[in-house]
């Protein structure tokens, strides 16, 4: 259903990495090799699984090399007890197979275009007429990987920008459209137009936001995106 590049991002365990439980349905997995800011995560797939990803420091932390078997809820017990807490998840959205053919024979609408340095005073302009909590939800940065516009009477109304994640070949992507222009199809046609532009360069785009922001959650299905589960990460503030 999904591109191989996403399934073995996510599901395929690294040569570093050592399994410590695995019930059918949790799943945890210690790798020494993990980012400090990645040192613990958890992806939910959409059918029902759950991945733990630490390093073993925090296993050790959490007791988990102990012969002590330890369900999902269990392991939630552990994290909280030893005061480690997550940061909150995200929905993680992706093109599945089938959407590629649909995706990658339309072509751009005549609003959109990629943004360059020269675009630099429109793109201020936008970033002056957004609030600072929709910039930093949507993180759209104009010297991103790719950046594109969507136009209206000559006024930059909506912006998607996208760059490589993880040293994986997926780009994660964010977008944000200006309040009075919601609504009319800016956001879904410009995160199509940067797809086609990352598969052309062979990164599968990704589109991550948080579990309440439900109009990000409908931009992505309007966009063609399907969901395929929750990640969450280590909070920064966590001793472990």
């Amino acid at each position: 259903m999904f591109p191989t590049p996403i399934t073995d991002f996510w599901l395929t365990p690294s040569a570093t990495s050592r399994l410590l439980h695995d019930d059918g349905s949790f799943t945890i997995t210690a790798d020494a090799a993990l980012e400090e800011d990645e040192r613990l995560t958890v992806l939910t797939t959409t059918d029902g699984r759950t991945r733990v990803l630490l390093t073993p420091a925090v296993a050790g932390v959490l007791g988990l090399d102990d012969a002590q078997p330890v369900d999902e809820a269990g392991f939630r017990q552990r994290l909280e007890k030893s005061g480690i807490a997550l940061h909150g998840a995200d929905h993680l959205f992706y093109f599945t197979d089938e959407a590629h053919e649909a995706l990658l024979g339309e072509p751009d609408d005549p609003s959109i275009r990629p943004l360059t340095e020269a675009d630099a005073p429109a793109f201020a302009r936008f970033e002056e007429a957004a609030s600072e909590q929709d910039l930093d939800d949507a993180s759209v940065e104009l010297d991103h990987w790719a950046v594109y516009g969507a136009f209206e009477d000559g006024q930059l109304v909506c912006v998607a920008s996208m760059y490589p994640w993880d040293d994986a070949p997926l780009a994660d992507l964010g977008v944000l459209t200006l309040p009075p222009y919601r609504g009319k199809g800016h956001a879904r046609r410009l995160v199509r137009a940067i797809s086609r532009h990352a598969l052309a360069r062979e990164h599968q785009p990704q589109y991550r936001c948080q579990l309440d922001n439900h109009a990000s959650v409908a931009a992505a299905g309007s966009a063609g995106l399907t969901r395929f589960g929750t990640w969450d990460t280590v909070s920064p503030d966590s001793p472990a």
